[in-house]
């Protein structure tokens, strides 16, 4: 019996008309991988196939995204089909018809102009929140579906090789090295151009049918300059010394390794081929390089400003850059090439229309050398069986690179709060400095991680661990997450030196939340309500059984695990930003709410996530916050101003609750705030100043006119 990821299995409940219209019948799978044909009224229309039989594809839950893809004879893609998954993100947290709608974009896609470059490639429907289960689908279907395609030779397609038919390679001649002056790059096309001007672009957004981007028009003369783009491949040495001059190409060689290439892009006009958004990712967004289908995005590192093109004769230039192609990447310096560009028009306050525009490129023959090679074997010759994508650097890493700012301001964030902990006997003695420090953490935690990055913990990630243990790990698919990663290696480290109150205290962003709501709440005078000892004790281990309810669950049913997650707003007030239906909406306000007049509410009694960190917490190896013997007994000054009510009347601080806010050892270093310490002061204040015969104030003395003063 066919098992429940296999194409068999899918096909046996698929209405062929789903994923292939016009169908009404398919054969059984066949061949490797099983693929099968679509057929109506008997004849063949085209093919269906599973996407994880073709290519690794593995979401953010650790599992694979299964769809049923079905793909005609001219190889255009009729529909897509999302069949099986685990993303919990999707299951519980992102309304369905916006995933159906960014699988319906794909139809009509035809992959063989895609593969070939005839079709530019598609902007990919970011849904908020979901962005790496949405990014994982789009690189799946379009490598799964140029896989299948190269198989099978819709339209011309073969398997990748190395060689041509006869058995002969190509590569760059390194003996041209002449120097020639931009007229002559220009003619013989070693130097290509795209030129737009202000009508062309003004024009494309209007045909493009959307009347918010055509009534936004570009200001100017149609016939001014939006953009003169020119780009040449600079590491064959005619042209990069031409372009270059002679002690800039010396230097491109010193960098480049062997076989490793180089571009040069060169514009003018009011359009920036850079733009500015690499300053803050170091991505550069707005172009890309693509080559048979595979398209390679350069960011800061592989890039060197030039400030003038060295060819005699070329113009003045106000953006020159070198982009050198990472060695891991697969290009063909003797293949066609192209340039494409995106272009961005606003359309509203937040809204944005794209279009693209594409600059060939080839290099001349003359800069090519063909040498005449026995082929291999056939097994030896194609890259896989499939073909495509062989050196395309894997998602996670792409991901990474795309979030380079972000993990560097996250590691600078952990190494401030790092210096916090390490060095609170001193901070703690400044109080002033202490509260402003918690505050901007907080609010950084929460607008930057939190709203901004969506970098928000849950114990579903907990579960999907355990459960990837014990059926397979693989860090590629945690890997997929470089903020949530990060995160929860932090976590594992702290929880070791301080327990679970570095995250839940100031690296949670819905805890953030809470804390911030509840100081505005006690500046509006909102009651505060003390939840009495005896029911404070029961209420917090309500945490602990729903974490233990949501652990059981998981062992039988991952799925249904991930659903009762729910228990956890986080996802409703953080990731989607209260952009769901109106139940998640009002419990998660409900939640906040009781943390105006219960500070911390949820943290306290209801997180299945603090429970879970709280019991590796117990691991803990040292104690960092420090009591006087007269904590408790008598003193309940602090276990009074506790937020969590973390420490018990006989003084102890429970770490399994306590938060780490330091609010206590604040206290503990104030001379002016610590009975214990008050009285030190006192008597030393008596002895300084002669007083005859030393008398101390009682302890329980000092304490009740400390809550005289107070109150």
């Amino acid at each position: 019996m066919a098992d429940d990821g296999s194409l068999q299995h899918f096909l046996a409940d698929l209405n062929p008309a789903e994923v292939f219209g016009g169908a009404d019948a398919f054969d059984a799978p066949q061949g490797s991988p099983p693929i099968s044909v679509a057929r109506k009224g008997g004849e063949q229309i085209g093919h269906i196939f599973l996407n994880t039989d073709v290519v690794k594809n593995v979401g953010y839950s650790g599992k694979p995204i299964h769809l049923l893809i079905g793909i005609d004879t001219s190889g255009v893609i009729t529909g897509v089909k999302l069949v099986k998954h685990h993303e919990p993100i999707v299951l519980i947290g992102i309304p369905e018809h916006k995933i159906i709608s960014v699988l319906d974009s794909y139809i009509g896609l035809n992959i063989v102009d895609y593969v070939e470059g005839r079709q530019a490639k598609r902007q990919l429907d970011i849904v908020s929140g979901a962005t790496v289960t949405i990014m994982v689908m789009d690189d799946s279907i379009l490598n799964s579906a140029a896989k299948v395609a190269r198989h099978l030779r819709i339209g011309g397609l073969q398997p990748e090789t190395n060689f041509d038919a006869g058995g002969v390679t190509s590569s760059i001649d390194m003996s041209l090295d002449a120097v020639e002056d931009w007229f002559t790059l220009v003619q013989e096309e070693s130097v290509r151009r795209l030129s737009i001007t202000v009508g062309g672009v003004n024009r494309v957004y209007e045909e493009m049918g959307d009347p918010e981007a055509a009534e936004r028009p570009e200001e100017g003369d149609p016939d001014d300059s939006f953009l003169e783009l020119y780009t040449a491949l600079i590491s064959a040495p005619g042209i990069g010394r031409s372009l270059l001059g002679d002690a800039e190409y010396k230097n491109l060689k010193k960098r480049l390794s062997e076989d490793q290439h180089a571009i040069l892009l060169m514009g003018n006009g009011r359009y920036s081929f850079k733009g500015s958004g690499y300053v803050r990712g170091g991505i550069f967004d707005r172009f890309e390089l693509v080559q048979r289908g595979g398209s390679i995005r350069f960011n800061d590192v592989n890039h060197k400003r030039l400030r003038a093109v060295a060819a005699e004769g070329a113009p003045d230039f106000k953006e020159v850059g070198v982009f050198v192609i990472p060695q891991d990447r697969e290009f063909n310096p003797t293949a066609p090439w192209r340039i494409e560009l995106l272009v961005s028009r606003s359309t509203g306050p937040t809204s944005k229309a794209y279009t693209t525009f594409d600059l060939p490129y080839q290099i001349p023959e003359k800069y090519v050398k063909k040498d005449a090679v026995p082929p291999p074997e056939a097994s030896q010759r194609e890259q896989s069986v499939y073909g495509f994508g062989a050196g395309e650097l894997p998602l996670w890493t792409r991901l990474w690179l795309q979030k380079t700012v972000l993990v560097g301001f996250l590691l600078a964030a952990l190494v401030v709060l790092t210096f916090v902990f390490f060095f609170q006997d001193w901070l703690v003695k400044r109080q002033r400095l202490t509260n402003t420090i918690r505050i901007g953490f907080l609010c950084f935690t929460l607008f930057g991680l939190g709203w901004y990055a969506n970098a928000q913990l849950s114990v579903v990630n907990i579960l999907t661990v355990f459960n990837a243990l014990v059926s397979g790990f693989n860090w590629e698919y945690f890997l997929m997450e470089p903020l949530i990663f990060i995160l929860w290696g932090s976590v594992a480290a702290s929880l070791l030196f301080w327990g679970r109150g570095a995250f839940c205290g100031w690296l949670c962003p819905f805890g953030a939340l809470q804390e911030l709501l509840n100081r505005v709440a006690k500046m509006a005078r909102i009651p505060q309500i003390k939840v009495p000892w005896w029911l404070h004790e029961r209420l917090w281990a309500v945490k602990y059984i729903i974490f233990l309810a949501l652990f059981g669950v998981s062992l039988h049913s991952l799925d249904w695990a991930e659903r009762l997650a729910e228990i956890e707003p986080f996802k409703t007030a953080i990731i989607l930003k209260f952009d769901r239906p109106w139940p998640y909406v009002v419990f998660a306000l409900a939640m906040l709410a009781a943390g105006l007049t219960i500070e911390r509410f949820y943290c306290r009694y209801l997180c299945p996530l603090g429970a879970a960190l709280a019991i590796p917490g117990k691991l803990r190896m040292f104690e960092w916050l420090k009591r006087y013997k007269e904590c408790g007994t008598p003193c309940q000054r602090c276990s009074n101003e506790c937020m969590v009510q973390a420490i018990h009347k006989e003084g102890n601080i429970n770490p399994n609750e306590c938060l780490y806010c330091l609010h206590c050892q604040t206290v503990y270093f104030d001379e002016h705030a610590c009975p214990v310490l008050i009285q030190r002061r006192l008597k030393r204040e008596r002895r300084t100043a002669g007083a005859g015969r030393d008398k101390q104030t009682p302890l329980t003395e000092l304490i009740k006119q400390i809550d005289t003063a107070k109150s």
